[in-house]
């Protein structure tokens, strides 16, 4: 130590400077001065063997040392009071900007779950949590590397992002950016300054920083690790309350409800979506939106980012939901919200099978995080089972509700026995049919109220019990306690459990009065709602005009089909495709008018209109088409030759009332209108179709249909032109490929033909012959083009064609 303090003092000014100049040599030299505590008058022996320069300068460099040293030591101090990371990343960039004299700077740390890099505190005015992939950017280099780097010129350097100087208006001169090492050598992040106040970054303030960062790294690593296990306990135990919180839960809506104020809680977001997958119409629903209006929302299943996520059961996380091709702005647009991040889940069941997704939106501080998928997740495996569960009780209760609503809504008289003929539930109209209260009915035994005269019906209970068959009593009679005989038909079934044991039973009361005996006389020969209507008043000849949509259906080539069948086999034939037809037509609530032969009328909207009877019209008429197939389909089986029928209908006003004589009348429509419906049914020949409406009916649908216009015709007997529609719907892809796009081609070439485009016209429609060869009507209008092509029509023709048929 001596020989290094005389050589010093042996030195020439020149000489003293430049090792004092040398920043590891001078600290060297003042290291090993300090190092061996030297005494007051040693070191006054030493200041005095320097000149006043050499000793002004040899002080500073002693003063920088100690400064470096005090920044060491601020650090152990600083730091050591703390586990919080927020705190100690702020106060390292206090202690490192202040060491080196920087602008500012951030201090970032890997986040091994999701191979990032992240900072929560940078000076500067940036205080929310920054994340990037820890490859990105200079701090990135500098992680993966773990080599420190001097960066004179920032703009210069192709890492830099010049992106954040334009958003926040900083400029970025000069950078200095370390490795954060720990003991064992592990780079565990990048501490990231900027800007030195004067001059560039030296050798020696990146020899400080890492200096620094190395006496920190253990703390900040702890603080890590410590706030990882802080977080993955709240997360737990939070997660572990909500499970708690929607387990208790069995009520759909409210549980939704639970779950998606949960998921908004767990990860920090604006709003959250919860959608379930209904298989009966193959859509995803959701009864609740938080944020937006609580109304149901449904879609199909393949349909948008939910829908994607659902098919592929893949989560989908969208940083920016504006870039993204997936993402629909127009609800942004309706609503004024503004979508900016989303992270999209399947939820999934028990069994591994997909039960609905789960939409979150806007995280608060940035984009979702694969740890925010993690924690949905495991938060969305929880709720599935809930979901499962609640599903479960509501399809119970729905089917309870739902029984004893068809319980309540008979008008036959039930009651329900358990095994020990105790009678459990009865309805209504048992208390109406038999004139009792509900309170001696509910919890007697079947002996004590069927006693008397009405054992009979105890005995009917005991025969079923063993028996395991139905007991049907028809006309017979109840005697009850102050109450003349009550005419009943008694049904009496047996309940069993899903193992086939005996459960107890059910009696059917259908009480019988002379209306209902005369009505159901009468509904063997017409409709039921007719018979009502005629026993609601007396016969009365005479009508009233009203709204109705007709329907005519005819067998095509039933006379030649009849003479190849003979008499027998026709009648048969008849009778089944009658019976087929005629369900149908009642299905929809449309009235069996009258049979013509082969032929069937049927009208819709009278007694009384439903308001959708143009389309009840036409969907009965589709499902008379799909029937067929199916009759056909069995008739081929048996090597019977099939049937074809055309269908024609039409909306009017018609006469609708009795018709007839006061000895014989029929209640019937008749007018304009019924003639149309089976001119329509009668052009389904030339027109080589199988549905035809009018203009009048279609403008009176309410709902969607495959349809294309065929035609604008003058029918026999009408002088007003109509136009004709062709309805499609009842057509799979196989018995008419193409079917929307040759209806497009279809719609232009029609247009071409009303404009006596006659080239253009024939060619669009051999392009619908393209898509379906079997498409006769577009051949009819090819031929219709090629014979106006040669004989032009008068340049008064309007496209009209008349029918001279009926």
């Amino acid at each position: 130590m001596e020989n290094d303090l005389y050589y010093f003092g042996m030195m020439n000014p020149a000489e003293k400077l430049e090792a004092l100049e040398t920043a590891e040599s001078g600290s060297e030299l003042v290291n090993r001065i300090l190092s061996h505590r030297l005494q007051q008058d040693e070191i006054k022996k030493i200041l005095g063997g320097l000149s006043s320069g050499d000793r002004e300068t040899f002080l500073g460099t002693v003063a920088a040392i100690l400064s470096k040293a005090t920044a060491l030591l601020e650090v152990t101090n600083r730091l050591s009071d703390s586990l919080s990371l927020d705190v100690l990343l702020l106060r390292m960039i206090e202690i490192t900007t202040e060491a080196v004299n920087a602008d500012r700077g951030t201090l970032f740390l890997n986040d091994r779950e999701t191979g990032e890099l992240f900072s929560r505190v940078a000076q500067g005015g940036i205080t929310r949590e920054l994340r990037f992939p820890n490859s990105r950017g200079i701090a990135g280099s500098v992680f993966q590397t773990g080599d420190a780097v001097i960066i004179h010129d920032a703009y210069n350097d192709e890492r830099f992002n010049k992106d954040i100087d334009i958003q926040t208006g900083y400029t970025t001169r000069n950078i200095i950016c370390a490795p954060v090492r720990t003991r064992s050598n592990e780079v565990i992040g990048a501490l990231q300054l900027l800007n030195k106040r004067s001059g560039n970054f030296t050798l020696d303030d990146l020899k400080l920083l890492q200096a620094i960062t190395s006496q920190a790294s253990a703390t900040l690593q702890n603080a890590q690790l410590f706030e990882q296990v802080q977080r993955a306990k709240e997360e737990e135990t939070h997660l572990l309350e909500c499970t708690t919180a929607i387990s208790s839960e069995l009520q759909l809506k409210p549980l939704l409800q639970k779950i998606m104020e949960t998921t908004m809680a767990i990860l920090n977001a604006d709003r959250t979506t919860l959608f379930l997958y209904d298989e009966k119409t193959r859509e995803l629903w959701s009864q609740v939106a938080l944020g937006l209006e609580n109304k149901e929302i449904r879609f199909p299943a393949d349909r948008g980012i939910a829908g994607n996520v659902f098919t592929t059961g893949t989560t989908v996380n969208i940083p920016d939901a504006y870039s993204d091709p997936r993402f629909n702005p127009e609800v942004d647009r309706r609503t004024g919200y503004r979508t900016q991040s989303i992270l999209c889940m399947p939820v999934i069941n028990r069994a591994g099978k997909a039960i609905g997704v789960t939409q979150v939106l806007n995280k608060a501080g940035g984009p979702f995080t694969p740890f925010d998928e993690k924690k949905l997740r495991a938060f969305s495996s929880q709720a599935s089972i809930a979901i499962e569960n609640a599903v479960l009780f509501d399809e119970v209760l729905n089917m309870k509700n739902y029984n004893e609503g068809i319980l309540e809504s008979m008008k036959d008289g039930l009651i329900t026995l358990n095994a020990g003929k105790i009678i459990e539930k009865c309805n209504a109209a048992v208390l109406q049919i038999l004139r009792v209260p509900m309170v001696s009915v509910i919890g007697k035994s079947c002996e004590e109220f069927f006693s008397g005269a009405n054992h009979w019906v105890v005995e009917a209970i005991n025969q079923v019990m063993v028996s395991r068959e139905p007991h049907l009593a028809y006309d017979t009679e109840l005697f009850l306690d102050g109450v003349d005989g009550i005419p009943v038909n008694l049904t009496v079934v047996p309940f069993f459990n899903l193992k086939k044991e005996a459960q107890g039973a059910m009696l059917i009361l259908e009480n019988i009065t002379k209306e209902k005996r005369l009505k159901g006389t009468l509904a063997r020969y017409m409709t039921k709602e007719v018979a009502e209507r005629l026993l609601d008043s007396e016969a009365e000849l005479g009508g009233q005009m009203k709204e109705a949509t007709v329907l005519f259906s005819d067998i095509r080539s039933f006379t030649t089909i009849s003479e190849r069948l003979g008499a027998q086999e026709t009648v048969s034939m008849l009778n089944d495709y009658f019976t087929i037809m005629v369900d149908i037509i009642f299905r929809y609530g449309g009235i069996l008018d009258k049979y013509i032969g082969d032929a069937i009328m049927a009208v819709f909207g009278t007694p009384f209109s439903t308001g959708e009877d143009a389309d009840r019209a036409v969907k009965t008429a589709v499902d008379m088409l799909k029937a067929l197939s199916d009759f056909n389909t069995q008739r081929l089986r048996d090597s019977k030759e099939p049937v074809f029928i055309g269908v024609g209908i039409n909306t009017d006003d018609v006469l609708v009332g009795n018709i007839g004589s006061l000895k014989r009348m029929d209640y019937t429509v008749i007018g304009d209108g019924v003639n149309l419906a089976s001119r329509l049914e009668g052009a389904n020949k030339y027109y080589h179709s199988q549905i035809l409406v009018s203009e009048f009916t279609f403008r009176s649908l309410k709902y969607p249909y495959h349809h294309r216009e065929v035609d604008s015709i003058k029918v026999k007997g009408k002088n007003t032109p109509v136009k004709v529609f062709e309805i499609l719907s009842q057509y799979s892809e196989r018995d008419f490929p193409h079917l929307e796009e040759a209806i497009g081609l279809f719609g232009q070439g029609l247009e071409y033909y009303r404009k006596c485009d006659w080239e253009r016209g024939v060619k669009t429609f051999r392009s619908v012959l393209g898509l379906n060869p079997r498409d006769l009507l577009s051949l009819e209008y090819i031929k219709r083009c090629e014979h106006f092509r040669e004989e032009p029509p008068p340049p008064e023709w309007d496209g009209v064609w008349v029918m001279k048929d009926k």
